[in-house]
């Protein structure tokens, strides 16, 4: 799952971003209005989390916009705002949730999860694939309903790409878009190599295949 971070205070970003990504997601910031305008347009994400006091104008802004474009992607606003009048202009320009800084980061989490479940049950968090369990939260999986094993937060979200998208070929540079956000896409590609080979180590052999010349895929039978 990939998240679009709206936010000008570097230091902060580099810190939720880290923790977005300890939990299992992508993360790519962007410091400015106009430049998170640009990554929507060329970019797929999977929900956003939004300053609304950018130096390069209002937060809301940019975020009526956005639905103004008919952009359907959930928007979680995250600022020091935390007047009632704030929150209700925030929910009324389009917002899903609205939470105020300083925050917790597990409320954090656990809002960013609820987000996501209200899309539907693609966002489940316990996937299944023959035999293979992984429970999204806990970032744990389960081979033959055998006992819970803890992966690394880049193990988790190679696992999980590959079992929302079973039975396709994936290129080690797609597989590695998906592990690493923009600032660090020019990542070695061997990376790819070294978490297959730890996820196959794991999970067993078996279970991603490698396509010589294209790609790896996991097999859902």
């Amino acid at each position: 799952m990939r998240i679009l971070l709206v936010e000008d205070d570097e230091l902060l970003a580099e810190s939720l971003a880290e923790l977005l990504d300890d939990a299992g997601y992508r993360t790519d910031i962007s410091p400015s209005s106009l430049s998170a305008s640009a990554l929507s347009a060329s970019e797929e994400y999977t929900l956003v989390i939004l300053d609304l006091g950018l130096p390069d104008g209002s937060g809301l802004n940019l975020l009526a916009d956005w639905r103004g474009a008919k952009w359907s992607v959930p928007i979680l606003i995250l600022t020091a705002r935390d007047s009632w009048m704030d929150k209700v202009e925030g929910l009324r320009a389009g917002a899903d949730d609205y939470l105020t800084k300083p925050y917790h980061e597990e409320e954090l989490l656990a809002r960013l999860q609820a987000l996501l479940r209200r899309r539907g049950s693609h966002f489940s968090f316990l996937l299944e694939i023959n035999n293979l369990r992984l429970d999204e939260a806990r970032q744990q999986f389960s081979v033959d309903h055998q006992e819970w094993q803890t992966l690394t937060s880049t193990e988790f979200r190679l696992l999980r790409y590959l079992m929302r998208h079973p039975d396709r070929v994936h290129s080690k540079r797609h597989l590695l878009e998906q592990l690493y956000a923009l600032e660090q896409d020019a990542a070695a590609p061997n990376l790819v190599e070294v978490y297959i080979g730890r996820l196959r180590h794991r999970l067993g052999r078996e279970r991603i295949v490698t396509r010589r010349g294209e790609g790896y895929m996991l097999v859902s039978v």
